[in-house]
């Protein structure tokens, strides 16, 4: 089963996309790190403030995926400070 989890981003004092760059590759790596997830950039690359990072696990227990993805969003929530967490929603494959 796949399990992934997309978190819509916004990143109000970035302005330009190198800054933005900045800011979410260090995000992916602590996230990839931490959970020992995959995670990419999605969507919205050419915006400056804005963006679509997901993360993906694989596994054959959903309750699992479901709690694993739940305890990344919850991370997002509690220690990403440099923007503002949109949306985001886990999906079950």
């Amino acid at each position: 089963m796949l399990a992934i989890l997309t978190i819509h981003l916004h990143l109000q004092t970035c302005s330009s996309l190198k800054e933005k760059r900045g800011r979410i590759k260090p995000l992916i790596s602590r996230l990839h790190r931490e959970f020992n997830i995959s995670v990419a950039e999605m969507n919205l690359q050419d915006k400056w403030q804005e963006t679509i990072i997901a993360c993906a696990m694989v596994n054959s227990d959903a309750v699992t995926l479901q709690r694993s993805l739940q305890s990344v969003a919850k991370w997002m929530e509690a220690n990403w400070e440099d923007g503002q967490i949109i949306n985001q929603k886990i999906e079950l494959i």
